[in-house]
């Protein structure tokens, strides 16, 4: 079996693209509907974001603080981000990118560098 941060990792990478499509895929597909239709359809892809995202937070929780979690989601958050945004959306790549990157690594050593801090 998987350590618990691995499922909780895997679970949360699973979550989190379908957040990024629920949350940003009707802005490419739904432009031109009214955003009511836009709504109904992002909390359809929503549900299987929760159905993901709860037993993820779960399975995490037996292992790590919440913070550290939260972290976790975040950094797992702008990694499928980036590459939605380059490769299905079409966004140019910039340098915000770069720092933002950063300053999750600056945020995950804190978070992890001492257990109970």
């Amino acid at each position: 079996m998987r350590p618990a941060i691995v499922q909780a990792s895997l679970l949360l990478v699973a979550s989190n693209v379908f957040m990024t499509f629920a949350w940003y895929g009707h802005l490419k597909h739904l432009n031109a509907r009214p955003w009511q239709v836009a709504a109904l359809v992002s909390w359809g892809i929503a549900l299987f974001e929760y159905l993901l995202q709860v037993p993820a937070n779960r399975i995490g929780n037996t292992t790590l603080r919440l913070d550290q979690l939260k972290m976790l989601q975040e950094v797992i958050s702008l990694s499928v981000f980036v590459p939605f945004s380059v490769y299905y959306m079409k966004r140019p790549i910039t340098m915000d990118f770069a720092w933002a990157g950063l300053c999750l690594l600056g945020a995950v050593y804190f978070i992890f560098r001492a257990k109970g801090a």
